[in-house]
């Protein structure tokens, strides 16, 4: 019975061994890049692919906004609408000063088709008006943030019915497009910080 229990022994210890052979050694995965952690982050909680989320800073400005209440004239945490929500991201992020309101801010913008839209170009609604009376910032993949009347600060869809129906035109800021004019087809927003 011993001699039996020794060669089962023997036999999964050879196994082992030769199995232990075949198998590939792990490489130490080398250090993650924080940059990329963080876009991994925003693009699973804002529902945007990866490859989308190409500043990370205004992820994380919205991101840090999210739940905020709506309130109209309101211009902190504690309650914003959508126009200065506006206001704040592209102040805080982009370095640029917007109007404060969705129609003033459609003046500063140079229209762009909806296929055209890159992170940080302004989305602008007709909802149930001749008049511009929403704005909200795109973030890729259709996705834009915005100060909803009902929900507050949020991340919605330009493929749900309801922003389909009220979608008016995209823009993005004029100066930047004068900037960019000459040096590719291609305009971005030029003050993008990581």
């Amino acid at each position: 019975m011993r001699r039996k229990t020794s060669v089962t022994c023997l036999l999964f210890a050879c196994l082992f061994t030769v199995a232990q052979a075949q198998t590939p050694t792990d490489q130490p995965a080398p250090p993650s890049d924080p940059d990329n952690l963080a876009k991994e982050y925003f693009s699973q909680i804002m529902g945007v692919a990866a490859s989308a989320t190409t500043n990370t800073k205004l992820y994380q400005f919205v991101y840090e906004w999210i739940g905020t209440p709506y309130r109209l004239g309101g211009k902190t945490k504690r309650g914003v609408d959508c126009s200065r929500f506006a206001y704040e991201v592209y102040d805080k992020v982009f370095n640029t000063t917007l109007g404060h309101n969705s129609r003033n801010i459609y003046t500063q913008v140079d229209p762009i088709a909806k296929d055209q839209l890159t992170p940080g170009d302004l989305v602008f609604f007709k909802i149930r008006s001749r008049n511009i009376t929403h704005v909200g910032v795109y973030i890729g993949d259709d996705k834009f943030a915005h100060a909803s009347s009902s929900r507050g600060v949020m991340i919605s869809d330009l493929n749900d019915a309801y922003w389909k129906r009220y979608y008016y035109n995209g823009g993005r800021m004029l100066a930047a497009v004068k900037a960019d004019e000459g040096e590719d087809d291609q305009p971005t927003l030029a003050p993008s910080v990581h």
